[in-house]
C-alpha cells in the first residue's frame, strides 16, 4: 500500500468516527435557547396630540386631546415656559375609545406658552413620547358682561334674564352658545339679541311661579370677535316668586290685580291722555320709590314748556324706562275710573297706590290694554320683551 492510499483510508476512518460521535451527542444543539425563541418584536405605540407643535393664538380652554394607537397612555404633563407643571386630569372622549382629554384643574392663562408631553407604552413596554408647544391668545380686550337678575334674588314671573356687554358683540353665535339656562321647571326659553351689546332670555309665556333658574355664562376663553375675549365665567341663580299679573285697561279705566291667577283687587285708574297715551303691552316692574320727584323731561318735555311739570309723587312703581309708573295721584282722583288724564302713568288714589306698591316686586307684570297709544318698544327701555311676538323673538337668536 502506497503512502497516498494510506492517507485516503485514514481520512475515511476519521470521518466515520466523527459521524458516530455526532450521533451520540443528543439533540440539544438543534433547539434554540428560551431567549431566542423567535418572539416577534412589538411595533412602537403611536401618540398623536390635538394641538400641533408651534400652534399660536390658542384659546386657553381649547381641548387638549391625546390619541394612542398600539399601546396604552402612561402619562400626560403640561408645563409653562418656566417649567411649572399644571395639574390636571384625563377623561375619555365620548365616541373615541383611543382618545383621552386632558383638563386642567385651574384654567390655563391667556398670553402664555405651554408644553404638553404625552408618553405611551406598547406591548413590550417600550415607550413613545410626543411633545407639542403652543401659545395661548393675547386678547386686545377682555370683557365681563353684567347680568340681571342678580344672584340670590327673587323676581316676578315677567323678568327676563339680561346680559349686558361693554361693547357690541361681533360673534354673537359664539357667545350665545356659552350661555346655558336651566330651570327647575323646564321651559322653552330662547335668547334674543335685543341690541348688539345686549341679549335677553325668556320663555314663550311668563316664568312658572316658584321656579329656580340658573344661568351659567361660561365665557372665559370665548372669542367675542374683533379682539375681544371673555374674561371669566359667571354663574347666577335666582328664584321666581308668586305670579303677580295686573291688567290696566285704558278703555275701562280700571287696574285689575291678580295673584296666582286669582283676582285680588280692582282699582279705578286714569291712564295717559290723548296727548300722552300709555303704551300698550306687557310692562315689567323695575323698581319702587316711596317718594320720588317726577318731571316731564323724562319723556322729552321740558319742565318749563307748556304742559311741563315737576312734582313730588308717593308710592311710585316703575313699569318702564320711558317714565311710566303706577303711582299715587290725589290730584286726579275725580278722573280715575272715568277719564285718562295722565302724562302716560297709571294714576291711582293714594291708598290704592300704597297697596300696589307693597304688593309689587321687580319682575311683576302690568299688561296695558286698549290704550290709544302705540305698543311698548325698544324706545321705551330695555324690557319690552313680552311685546315681541314669540316667532319674532326666536328669530332674534344668533343660533336660530
Amino acid at each position: 500500500m502506497g503512502p497516498q492510499q494510506a492517507r485516503r483510508i485514514a481520512a475515511v476512518l476519521i470521518a466515520a468516527m466523527l459521524a458516530v460521535l455526532a450521533g451520540c451527542s443528543g439533540s440539544s444543539s438543534e433547539v434554540p435557547p428560551d431567549d431566542a425563541a423567535g418572539t416577534p418584536t412589538a411595533a412602537p405605540a403611536e401618540v398623536t396630540l390635538s394641538l400641533a407643535d408651534g400652534a399660536v393664538d390658542v384659546s386657553p380652554t381649547a381641548a387638549l386631546e391625546v390619541t394612542v394607537a398600539g399601546g396604552e397612555l402612561d402619562e400626560v404633563t403640561v408645563a409653562d415656559a418656566a417649567g411649572t407643571e399644571v395639574t390636571g386630569s384625563l377623561q375619555p372622549v365620548p365616541g373615541a375609545s383611543s382618545t383621552l382629554a386632558w383638563t386642567p384643574d385651574v384654567e390655563l392663562d391667556y398670553d402664555t406658552s405651554y408644553t404638553v408631553t404625552a408618553t405611551a407604552a406598547n406591548a413590550s413596554a417600550d415607550e413613545t413620547t410626543a411633545t407639542s408647544t403652543f401659545s395661548t391668545v393675547a386678547p386686545a380686550t377682555l370683557s365681563t358682561p353684567g347680568i340681571g337678575p342678580l344672584d340670590g334674588t327673587t323676581v316676578g314671573v315677567g323678568m327676563p334674564i339680561r346680559v349686558f356687554f361693554d361693547e357690541p358683540v361681533a360673534d354673537q353665535a359664539a357667545v350665545e352658545s356659552h350661555l346655558l339656562v336651566t330651570s327647575s321647571t323646564p321651559t322653552d326659553g330662547v335668547w334674543n339679541w335685543v341690541r348688539d351689546d345686549e341679549v335677553h332670555f325668556r320663555p314663550s309665556g311668563y316664568w312658572p311661579a316658584g321656579s329656580e333658574v340658573t344661568l351659567e355664562a361660561d365665557l372665559y376663553g370665548v372669542d367675542f370677535g374683533d379682539g375681544v375675549w371673555g374674561q371669566k365665567d359667571r354663574t347666577v341663580s335666582f328664584g321666581v316668586g308668586e305670579e303677580h299679573v295686573s291688567v290696566a285697561d285704558a278703555a275701562a279705566h280700571t287696574l285689575t290685580v291678580y295673584d296666582g291667577g286669582q283676582l285680588v283687587q280692582t282699582f279705578p285708574m286714569s291712564a295717559g291722555s290723548a296727548e300722552n297715551p300709555t303704551h300698550n303691552g306687557a310692562h315689567v316692574v323695575l323698581e319702587k320709590f316711596a317718594d320720588i320727584t317726577m318731571n316731564s323731561s323724562t319723556f322729552g318735555l321740558a319742565v318749563d314748556a307748556p304742559g311741563g311739570y315737576r312734582t313730588d309723587v308717593e308710592y311710585a312703581t316703575r313699569i318702564s324706562n320711558n317714565g311710566e309708573f303706577v303711582h299715587a295721584a290725589p290730584w286726579s282722583v275725580a278722573d280715575q275710573g272715568s277719564r285718562n288724564v295722565s302724562h302716560g302713568c297709571i294714576n291711582l288714589a293714594t291708598d290704592d297706590a300704597q297697596w300696589f306698591y307693597d304688593f309689587s316686586q321687580p319682575g311683576d307684570v302690568v299688561e296695558v290694554v286698549n290704550s290709544i297709544g302705540g305698543t311698548l318698544s325698544a324706545a321705551d327701555g330695555d324690557i319690552y320683551d313680552w311685546a315681541i311676538p314669540w316667532e319674532q323673538w326666536t328669530a332674534g337668536s344668533a343660533l336660530s
